[in-house]
């Protein structure tokens, strides 16, 4: 019988075997949900589905007891005093709503019953699944509560549609069409609703204003001499982070549009790919032409020693994970290979090779810490040039995969991307997009084994390229062959 710690001073359990660190930190949120903006209910629901994502993306393996402890008194000391509550009041408030409303107990807080259990009740009150109608997945440190067909309180928290209705996006915000060819990319900015950068064959990038009044170009961004293959944003969406055709890589205040600095590809190669390092964004990794993987040193220009590391072909699309502590490269031959990337130093180690299939280029890259609620483990979405979207499981810490799910979609020669949906849905199912080169844009349900296909949008007149959601998946931009942008609204 393993030994639990407890410590339960200011109503804080803090066993070690009950759940993960954050799932503690997300029940004590849970029960102060209900004082949140109690004017606006859909911003709790928000809340809580952005907590949840951040906190399990943010989750590292191994935590010190002391530390977890320490943050969630302070954590409930501050809630406590912002909202001017005690436990005990809490604990009145939720009977109160208890008979009221048992599916709306499940978000706002624990029922006088449930009091004095561990927090691993708590959290799967957090998540939504009311008291017989969940079922735990497999066991062991990742297991987690899990929505059922009868779970009526998930349904009550996301207002009782399915998954194929929450993403239907068939209203046009706007449509763009300031570049005057393909548009390979599109990604809206962190954390934010209306930002929107896109980057094109013809030299440019664009960044765009969609919520802020009319929707508008803010800034066209001139550099490269040659098309604009792919861009970044920073974590705090100062900087956008170029590379193209040209073989140059391009930083930029996207404040001011001007560009701050212009690196050469040290082997002469054109730069497919670019992406930032997700902690520090001193770091970025490119890819280019030759088969390397280079780290580059934003600040300084440079290209550290022991940061360069070569794949079979060309470099086709790079990812970090959540920590950034792994980094998948997908090159036009069919291969990912992951490599563990050491922060200090900007160093690379190659980890594990994974071959998709012989010659089929890989396009897009997308790590998710889970893929839904049913799938906690670990995910990279890939786009491959073989009519193709994959769906890997990350199964070691050298980012080793194995193939979970196959989905066929017309996919043979063009820049195809793919992105799963940025919050974690309360319904069963979970939902990827992607381009595709039947002109339109598909929604997958990975979950689902009979016909995954819950949506298409069939708006563009040329392959769809670039798929982007907004952080809280309001708006989702895609972007085509032919250079035009579409915004696309919820119905």
């Amino acid at each position: 019988m393993p030994s639990i710690t407890r410590d339960t001073r200011n109503g804080v359990d803090t066993g070690r075997t009950a759940m993960a660190w954050w799932q503690q930190v997300l029940a004590v949120d849970a029960k102060f949900n209900n004082h949140r903006a109690p004017a606006t209910p859909g911003f709790k629901t928000l809340y809580i589905r952005r907590r949840s994502q951040l906190l399990r993306d943010s989750a590292r393996e191994e935590e010190r007891e002391g530390s977890v402890r320490g943050y969630l008194r302070v954590r409930l000391a501050l809630l406590q005093h912002r909202y001017c509550l005690t436990l005990d009041q809490l604990s009145l408030k939720s009977r109160s709503a208890s008979l009221r409303s048992n599916s709306r107990l499940t978000i706002e807080g624990e029922s006088p019953k449930c009091h004095s259990r561990n927090m691993s009740l708590a959290t799967s009150q957090a998540l939504g699944c009311g008291q017989g109608e969940s079922r735990v997945a497999a066991s062991g440190p990742g297991s987690t509560v899990v929505p059922t067909q009868r779970a009526e309180a998930s349904r009550a928290i996301v207002g009782g549609t399915s998954i194929g209705e929450n993403y239907a996006f068939s209203g046009v915000h706007h449509i763009f069409d300031q570049h005057k060819e393909s548009v390979p990319m599109v990604k809206f900015a962190h954390n934010d609703a209306g930002l929107l950068g896109c980057c094109s064959l013809d030299g440019s990038l664009s960044i765009c204003q969609v919520l802020e009044g009319q929707p508008h170009v803010v800034h066209t961004l001139r550099h490269h001499t040659a098309g604009v293959t792919g861009f970044d944003w920073s974590a705090t969406n100062d900087l956008l982070l170029s590379c193209g055709e040209d073989g140059t890589t391009c930083l930029w205040s996207s404040a001011s549009g001007e560009c701050l600095r212009s690196v050469a590809d040290p082997a002469g190669g054109r730069v497919f790919s670019c992406v930032f390092h997700p902690l520090n964004s001193n770091w970025a990794v490119l890819g280019n032409s030759r088969g390397l993987v280079q780290v580059l040193n934003i600040s300084t220009g440079h290209y550290p020693k022991g940061g360069t590391s070569r794949v079979a072909g060309q470099v086709t699309a790079l990812t970090f994970d959540a920590s950034g502590k792994t980094l998948w490269a997908g090159d036009d031959k069919g291969t990912i290979v992951s490599f563990l990337f050491d922060l200090g130093s900007g160093c690379l180690r190659k980890g594990k090779r994974c071959v998709v299939r012989e010659d089929a280029c890989v396009t897009s890259l997308s790590a998710r810490a889970w893929a839904s609620r049913e799938a906690p483990d670990p995910t990279l979405l890939v786009s491959a040039g073989c009519d193709a979207l994959l769906l890997y499981r990350v199964v070691d810490k050298e980012g080793g995969l194995r193939l979970r799910r196959r989905f066929t979609l017309t996919h043979r020669s063009q820049p195809i991307r793919s992105t799963f949906c940025p919050l974690m849905s309360f319904r069963q199912g979970a939902c990827v997009v992607s381009g595709c080169e039947d002109c339109s844009v598909w929604f997958l349900d990975v979950e689902r084994e009979v016909r995954p296909l819950i949506n298409r949008l069939q708006g563009h007149a040329a392959p769809v390229l670039g798929v982007t959601f907004n952080y809280n998946e309001s708006l989702l931009a895609t972007s085509d062959a032919s250079g035009l942008v579409i915004v696309w609204k919820r119905q």
